[in-house]
């Protein structure tokens, strides 16, 4: 029988390329970021788009867990930013953007390593993250657990660059300093303002690329709606029913059709199988 089980499995393996939506299939491909290698809001590395399942059903990315998009009070696991949080010793440091704005929650904040967190008798939602003066050569890995952070400090780092994509997520981000020799990310354009000081840039008040008078070097198709990403990020997520590619596909999923195919094959191949192997015991 340990026959019969590998040959369903490798026909399940075979059928199921063709009834899964295209989406869980496609390439992800984010526009933005900053440096010479910019590009402009909607332009992907590609010349396409990031595509997402009906967010009322399986969302299909290949991307790393965020907030849902449509809706930002939306929890997932990983926005709590727990081990981010201590990427540096100590609380933030006084002065600094997340201190000022952690004080200015008064009783409804406070600090949590390097975080500042909605207060609560569990640890609540990372409302601020300040890596400041911690000797970063890059952007950490565990960035990607603050994309609920309102206000991030990244200043006093030998940074070098910040990659395309290292803010993908950043929806409520709305305070962001960087150091000087870096441009904020999405270029100034994603910003409402941005000033300098000896040793920073500041990045304030993240606009929405898909409210911009600005048209979208790659605007999303029929079927599906825009929306924001992080600075200078957008994504095309498909309206109900629509799925797949391009949201080109209507519909649901063909579990039914699928678990009948496969159930026949199973039930068919085990009776062959088990049969065949009757016969080969009764032989002498």
């Amino acid at each position: 029988m340990l026959g019969a089980g590998g040959a369903v499995r490798g026909v399940a393996l075979l059928l199921l390329p063709l009834l899964l939506p295209r989406a869980a299939r496609g390439v992800a491909v984010r526009n933005g970021g900053t440096g010479p290698g910019s590009r402009k809001p909607g332009e992907g590395e590609n010349g396409g788009l990031r595509w997402a399942e009906d967010v009322t059903e399986q969302r299909c990315r290949e991307v790393r867990e965020g907030p849902d998009r449509r809706f930002p009070d939306r929890e997932v696991p990983g926005g709590n930013g727990g081990s981010v949080c201590g990427l540096c010793p100590g609380p933030p440091r006084n002065g600094s953007i997340v201190s000022r704005f952690c004080e200015s929650r008064g009783g409804r904040a406070e600090s949590d390593g390097r975080c500042c967190r909605e207060r609560g008798p569990s640890p609540g939602r990372l409302l601020g993250l300040d890596l400041s003066n911690c000797s970063l050569h890059s952007v950490p890995p565990g960035l990607a657990e603050a994309t609920t952070a309102i206000v991030l400090d990244l200043s006093e780092n030998p940074l070098t660059s910040l990659p395309d994509g290292s803010f993908l997520g950043f929806i409520h981000l709305q305070s962001l300093a960087v150091p000087l020799t870096l441009e904020c990310p999405g270029g100034s354009d994603a910003w409402q303002n941005v000033t300098v000081d000896r040793s920073s840039r500041l990045c304030q008040g993240q606009r929405n690329p898909c409210n911009s008078s600005a048209e979208l070097a790659w605007p999303c198709p029929e079927n599906s709606v825009c929306a924001p990403d992080g600075p200078g990020l957008i994504q095309c997520l498909c309206d109900s029913p629509f799925h797949g590619y391009k949201c080109l596909r209507e519909g649901t999923f063909p579990m039914l059709l699928f678990g009948g195919i496969l159930g026949t094959i199973t039930v068919s191949l085990s009776l062959l199988l088990w049969g065949t192997q009757r016969r080969k015991a009764k032989t002498p």
